[in-house]
C-alpha cells in the first residue's frame, strides 16, 4: 500500500512541475534541475539561505535524498538541508 502511495505522490509532483506550477524544494525529486522563484520565512532566514546562493533565478541540481534531508547543488556548492528549510525554498 505505501509503494502506491509514494508512486502516486511522485506522478502528482511531476504533474505540478510539468505544469510549470511552484513547488517548494522539499519535495523536488532527486536528480532534477529547478530554478528557484522564492524563499519564505523570517528576515533572518531568507538572508542565511540567499548567503548560501538561494536567489530568485538560481538553479539547483537536487543531487540526492536522504530520509527528510535533501543534498543539493547551487551556484558551485553542495549543501544539505533539512526538510524544513527545504519547504521553505520555494522553485519552479
Amino acid at each position: 500500500m505505501e509503494a502506491v502511495r509514494s508512486g502516486a505522490r511522485v506522478s502528482a509532483v511531476q504533474q505540478q512541475r510539468s505544469a510549470g506550477e511552484q513547488l517548494p524544494l522539499a519535495l523536488v525529486s532527486e536528480g532534477s534541475t529547478v530554478r528557484v522563484l522564492k524563499v519564505r520565512g523570517a528576515l533572518e532566514l531568507r538572508q542565511h539561505l540567499q548567503e548560501l546562493g538561494f536567489v530568485p533565478g538560481a538553479n539547483v541540481d537536487v543531487v540526492a535524498r536522504a530520509g527528510r534531508d535533501v543534498l543539493v547543488s547551487v551556484k558551485g556548492s553542495s549543501i544539505a538541508l533539512g526538510r524544513d528549510m527545504a519547504l521553505r525554498i520555494i522553485t519552479t
